[in-house]
């Protein structure tokens, strides 16, 4: 909710003021993700991604998304992910014998799967900078 309320008061003008291109192609990014999935889709399914979360909030607040709408859409993506993870949890505890010794490389599986969308636009980043401009 701090950054839905940070992006809101200052994101339009941080956005005209900066010359940073990646942060002004990151909010044309979030605003076609919010434009294509609709508000409450975009921002329950930005819940589930690591990097779109954090970068998601202060984007719809700064590209105007009403706050009830947020707010709304905020707690039922919160839930749905608290819940999902709890149940997961009490599922693979109660399914897979003596999972306390696989717990710390699942953890590893996971955090390596979470990096998986940086590094590919990390390799995307280096591509386009090697090719000429267009």
């Amino acid at each position: 909710q701090v950054g839905y309320l940070l992006g809101r008061r200052g994101g339009r003008a941080l956005l005209a003021r900066t010359s940073n291109r990646r942060l002004k192609e990151g909010a044309v990014r979030a605003e076609r993700l919010l434009a294509r999935y609709g508000y409450g889709k975009a921002l329950v399914i930005g819940r589930f991604i690591p990097m779109l979360r954090t970068v998601l909030h202060p984007a719809a607040g700064a590209l105007g998304v009403p706050t009830r709408t947020f707010t709304v859409w905020q707690v039922v993506g919160g839930l749905l992910w608290s819940q999902s993870f709890v149940l997961i949890g009490y599922t693979l505890g109660s399914a897979v014998p003596h999972i306390d010794k696989y717990l710390l490389p699942l953890v590893g599986v996971v955090v390596a799967l979470s990096l998986l969308p940086l590094l590919a636009e990390a390799r995307r980043t280096r591509r386009d900078r090697r090719s000429p401009s267009r």
